[in-house]
């Protein structure tokens, strides 16, 4: 096949503390035999996010490598500021990264390795980080414990876009990302279960862009709040996915429901004091369902090791209380948030 152009879209939103390390790692990028695009949206920042972006304008760039700067007049979301840039974008491939990341020097042509051959249609990367914070290494884990179940799979139904790439025919067909969703929260799941309807997503863990994970518990538990609510807005357009996808633990689903059982019996057993028992059967069934990913950590991190269980339990707590409060509008009612 004829060799592929790319375009890497980013949306910018007040990031002027990230946007000049994600660019300098993008200029820098190795084994590009082709001309490579770049294209900033920049979503209506306040801050000195544009500024930053001129100013790294004027910079000397390789021959191969154009840069330009998109903006939007007010902030609409970084799914319609990834649907601007693939209206403007010239690569007959799309990548995109997030702002806030920082790819490694070889992930443009990682991201690009897997369309050699020409099922494919969209290419999954991954993250990693050098934070060194409990919370921030225990959501590294996290990745990686998904990452495994990727790689067991010849095709895939996710691509987010932390380091995505989408054949341009492809997501303009699929009329791109759903910008009802106001944040970046889970509107790329949406536009992966559109992509793997049709076409075939591989996933590429060489394909890799660092990245600071909440480094807090209270940042790391409101993000998963988040992740519940809006992954059950997903759900109404594909309750399929809802039973298994390729990506999602099936043992998340049962800690979520093990979490709320164990709330309520412990309630229960206030009043019913033989109900301690069945207390103390949820907690073993728990604990069983924490062994496979505290097994898969490395030896070095003894800390995590004790402290993974707590993680998870207060994951499943607050997941479930995004999925809860999702409820309504799942079924039509309420107001999204």
């Amino acid at each position: 096949m004829n060799k592929l152009t790319a375009t890497v879209i980013i949306p910018a939103y007040n990031a002027q503390d990230t946007i000049d390390f994600c660019l300098d790692a993008l200029i820098k990028q190795t084994s590009l035999d082709f001309n490579l695009e770049i294209l900033v949206v920049d979503d209506g920042s306040t801050d000195a996010t544009v500024e930053n972006i001129k100013s790294f304008q004027k910079q000397k760039l390789p021959e191969n490598i154009s840069f330009s700067l998109l903006l939007q007049e007010k902030n609409q979301g970084p799914a319609a500021a990834r649907n601007r840039g693939a209206e403007e974008a010239k690569g007959d491939v799309l990548l995109f990264t997030d702002s806030d990341c920082i790819p490694r020097l070889d992930w443009v042509s990682e991201m690009l390795l897997p369309f050699q051959s020409e099922d494919v249609s969209a290419v999954k990367g991954a993250y990693r980080t050098q934070q060194p914070e409990l919370v921030a290494r225990f959501a590294q884990a996290e990745f990686e414990s998904r990452y495994r179940l990727l790689e067991k799979k010849d095709k895939i139904d996710v691509v987010f876009t932390y380091a995505a790439a989408i054949k341009k025919t492809v997501f303009l067909k699929i009329g791109g990302f759903d910008t009802s969703f106001p944040k970046a929260d889970n509107e790329d799941t949406d536009l992966s279960y559109k992509i793997a309807k049709d076409h075939t997503i591989i996933f590429n863990p060489r394909a890799i862009v660092y990245h600071r994970h909440p480094a807090s518990l209270k940042e790391y538990l409101l993000k998963k709040f988040s992740r519940g609510y809006w992954r059950m807005y997903v759900y109404r357009s594909f309750p399929e996915k809802a039973v298994q996808d390729s990506y999602t633990p099936q043992s998340l689903k049962l800690q979520i429901a093990l979490a709320y059982l164990l709330l309520i019996s412990l309630i229960l057993a206030l009043v019913i004091p033989s109900l301690q028992y069945l207390v103390g059967l949820i907690v073993i069934i728990f604990v069983i369902t924490v062994i496979p990913f505290v097994s898969q950590l490395k030896s070095r991190n003894l800390d995590l090791l004790f402290t993974a269980p707590l993680f998870i339990l207060l994951r499943a707590f607050v997941m479930g209380a995004g999925i809860i409060k999702a409820i309504p509008m799942f079924f039509g009612f309420g107001l999204r948030t």
